[in-house]
């Protein structure tokens, strides 16, 4: 079964095609015009070992609000429609990672409903030339085109640069869990209703 995916979307505000294939070794190549962004999904490609090709393009001379949010609905997506039907998957997905002070928690339900929580207090800072505050704008696209609910919360930390980081981290290695196939589940739809479709 190959459960891979390309997506593209083109708008005035950004160009973004991603190739995702959930069954790689993490190998990846990423191209933004926002640094701390193309090292971020960087983190998950290499923890949630997913190979990913990502090509964005945006308005960041406005800002670079379009192309991180953009960048996670085309990622999300992705997901969605490498999983197809979604049948013998964990769906469940759940990490706790630490990186220096930082400790945050990444929770995931592949549910096919969108519900997003992000409780990761950030002061309105920059990270190198990215806002701290995109960092929740991409994780909200994420789960609006991966249709999934994802929790994201922040137990412990102090610096930026850590705490973003390892909610990347974390989110790669809970999509890692609950994208994994469970030999257990034989192939069957992990839902009493028989569908994770939205």
């Amino acid at each position: 079964m190959t459960r891979r995916a390309t997506v593209e979307r083109n708008t005035h505000e950004t160009r973004i095609r991603v190739e995702l294939d959930l069954d790689g070794h993490g190998v990846h190549a990423v191209r933004t015009p926002l640094p701390f962004l193309t090292h971020m999904v960087e983190q998950l490609a290499r923890h949630g070992l997913f190979d990913l090709v990502v090509v964005a393009e945006g308005d960041v001379e406005i800002d670079g609000h379009h192309t991180t949010e953009d960048l996670g609905i085309v990622i999300g997506r992705a997901f969605a429609e490498a999983l197809g039907d979604k049948a013998g998957i964990r769906r469940y997905g759940h990490a706790t990672l630490p990186m220096d002070e930082a400790l945050v928690t990444c929770a995931i339900d592949l549910s096919g409903r969108t519900f997003f929580v992000w409780n990761v207090p950030l002061p309105k800072a920059k990270i190198g030339e990215f806002d701290t505050e995109l960092a929740e704008v991409f994780f909200e696209g994420f789960a609006r085109g991966a249709q999934c609910n994802l929790h994201v919360s922040l137990h412990a930390g102090q610096n930026l640069h850590h705490i973003v980081e390892i909610s990347f981290k974390s989110l790669a290695r809970a999509l890692r869990m609950a994208t994994e196939l469970d030999p257990r589940a034989a192939g069957a739809i992990p839902s009493t209703k028989g569908t994770l479709v939205g």
